[in-house]
C-alpha cells in the first residue's frame, strides 16, 4: 500500500484512470501473493476496494465542481440549450422538467448541490413538483445507490411522530410488540426527504434539530444512542420566515435545513412549459390506459393553455388522465370537471360581440353575487360565440366546412351553435335577384 499512499499524498498529475490501473495492479498481485496468509491478503483487498470506491466518489464529484467553476465563462444560453447543457452533464432528471429559465435556475443550482450532503429546503406551491426535485438531488448524489425514504411530516399524528422518525424498543408503549427502525435509522447512508415540514409541531422541531447538530438518533423506550447518517433534503409549501417571525418553527432549525434553498415557481409562470407537459402526460397516460394518446379540439386546447391551474402540475397531470379516460379518439370542453367547464351565457341580452360589455353587465347586475372567475366565464362565451359567428360569414353558413375548419366533431359544433343560439341559415349567402329585377 506504500506506493499508492505515496502518488495519493506527493499530489502528482496521475489522471483517475491511472490511479485506478494501479489498483487494479496490485489487487491481482494480491490476489495471487504466496508469501502472506489468506486473512492478510483479505484484508488488504479489503482496503483497495475501499480505496476504489473512493476514489470513484471523488471523480463524481470532481465533475459536478467543474460544471459549477465553469458557471461564470458560460456564455449566454438560450433555455433549450441551458437544459440540453444539463443533460450533456449527466445531470439525471424527469422530462416533466421544461424549459422555464426560472426552472433551469433551481435545476442548476440543485446540480451544484447534489454531490454534497448539505441540507437542502424545496418550496413552492403544492403541485409544483417538489418532490420530483429531492428525487433529482438524490439521484444526482454520491448515494444515489443508497436508500431514498420519504415522510410526510403533516400526515403523522403527534403522539407518534417520535417513533415514525426514531423507532421505538419493544414494550416502550403500549402495542409496541417488537423493535421498530424509525425513518432516519432506514435511511442511513441515504437520503431522508422531509415533505411538509412546516407542519411540524413545535415538540418534534426541537428533536430534529438534536438529530441534525448530533447525527445521532435514540429509539423511543431505549438509553444507547445511534448514530445516523442520512442527507436531509426538506420540502413546503409555506412560508418558513413569516412562521419563524410568528413562533411556531424554529430559527435556529431553519437556517439548518436551508443551507441550500430551492425555490419552484408555480405552473402560472411557466405557461411556456404547459405543451411540454401536455405531450408528457398525453404518452404517460395513453400507456396507462392502453390507448393512443388523446386529440384535444382547438377550444379545449385553448382552454387548457390559458388555464391558471391552483394545484400546478399535478392538477393538469390529473386533468390529462381525466380527458384520456372519458374522452375517445378526441377530446372537448365537455370532458373537463364541471366546476372548472366554462358555463353558458347567463344574460341573453349582451351583445354578442363584446365579452367585455357581458362581463361589466354581470358584475353590474346588484341582484346575485358573483365572482371573478364567472365574469371570466361570461367574456370567454362572448369570445366562442363571437368566433362562431364570424366562422359561419367566412363559410356561407356551412356548418361542415366550419367544422373542418376548426378539427371539430359537426355533432360537437352543432350543439355549440345551439348554445349560443345561433342558426347557421342566417349566414347563408343569399341568392342575387333575377338581372331585369334590377334595371331601373
Amino acid at each position: 500500500m506504500k506506493i499508492l499512499d505515496q502518488e495519493v499524498q506527493g499530489g502528482s498529475a496521475l489522471s483517475y484512470a491511472g490511479l485506478l490501473e494501479k489498483i487494479e495492479i496490485l489487487r491481482s498481485r494480491l490476489r495471487w501473493a504466496s508469501k502472506l496468509d489468506r486473512p492478510e491478503i483479505e484484508k488488504l483487498l479489503r482496503q483497495a476496494n475501499g480505496l476504489r470506491d473512493e476514489v470513484m466518489q471523488l471523480s463524481h464529484k470532481e465533475r459536478f465542481v467543474q460544471a459549477a467553476s465553469s458557471e461564470g465563462a458560460r456564455i449566454v444560453q438560450s433555455p433549450g440549450e441551458r437544459r440540453r447543457a444539463l443533460l450533456a452533464r449527466s445531470f439525471v432528471f424527469e422530462g416533466t422538467f421544461g424549459d422555464n429559465p426560472r426552472l433551469l435556475d433551481a435545476l442548476e443550482v440543485a446540480e451544484k448541490a447534489a454531490p454534497t450532503d448539505l441540507p437542502v429546503l424545496i418550496d413552492g406551491e403544492s403541485g409544483t413538483g417538489k418532490e420530483l426535485m429531492a428525487k433529482v438531488i438524490h439521484a444526482n448524489g454520491s448515494r444515489a445507490d443508497k436508500p431514498y425514504i420519504s415522510v410526510n411530516c403533516g400526515a403523522i399524528p403527534e403522539n407518534l411522530l417520535e417513533s415514525e422518525l426514531f423507532g421505538h424498543k419493544k414494550g416502550a408503549f403500549t402495542g409496541a410488540s417488537n423493535d421498530r427502525k424509525g425513518k432516519f435509522e432506514s435511511a442511513h447512508r441515504g437520503t431522508i426527504f422531509l415533505d411538509e415540514i412546516g407542519e411540524l409541531p413545535l415538540p418534534g422541531q426541537v428533536k430534529l434539530l438534536r438529530v441534525l447538530q448530533s447525527q445521532e438518533i435514540q429509539r423511543v423506550g431505549a438509553d444507547e444512542a445511534i448514530s445516523v447518517d442520512a442527507r436531509i433534503v426538506a420540502a413546503t409549501n409555506k412560508n418558513l420566515r413569516k412562521l419563524c417571525e410568528e413562533g411556531s418553527f424554529r430559527e435556529d432549525l431553519f437556517y439548518r435545513l436551508s443551507v441550500i434553498h430551492v425555490s419552484l415557481p408555480p405552473l402560472r409562470e411557466r405557461k411556456d412549459e404547459i405543451p411540454l407537459l401536455f405531450s408528457y402526460f398525453c404518452d404517460e397516460a395513453a400507456e396507462a390506459l392502453k390507448r393512443r394518446p388523446v386529440k384535444m379540439t382547438p377550444r379545449l386546447r385553448d382552454f387548457m393553455l390559458n388555464y391558471p391551474y391552483p394545484g400546478n402540475i399535478r392538477e393538469l397531470r390529473n386533468l390529462i388522465y381525466r380527458i384520456s379516460c372519458l374522452a375517445g379518439e378526441s377530446a372537448g370542453i365537455e370532458h373537463l370537471p364541471e366546476d372548472i367547464r366554462p358555463r353558458p351565457q347567463t344574460l341573453s341580452e349582451a351583445p354578442a360581440a363584446d365579452g367585455g360589455a357581458a362581463a361589466a353587465a354581470i358584475l353590474a347586475n346588484s341582484n346575485s353575487a358573483v365572482s371573478l372567475s364567472d365574469a371570466k366565464r361570461a367574456a370567454s362565451d362572448e369570445a366562442e360565440r363571437a368566433f362562431l359567428e364570424r366562422g359561419l360569414r367566412e363559410v356561407g353558413g356551412t356548418v361542415s366546412e366550419l367544422a373542418r375548419r376548426c378539427d371539430m366533431n359537426r355533432s360537437h359544433l352543432q350543439m355549440l351553435l345551439k348554445k349560443h343560439g345561433i342558426h347557421s341559415k342566417d349566414f347563408r349567402h343569399r341568392e342575387a335577384p333575377p338581372q331585369e329585377e334590377r334595371r331601373v
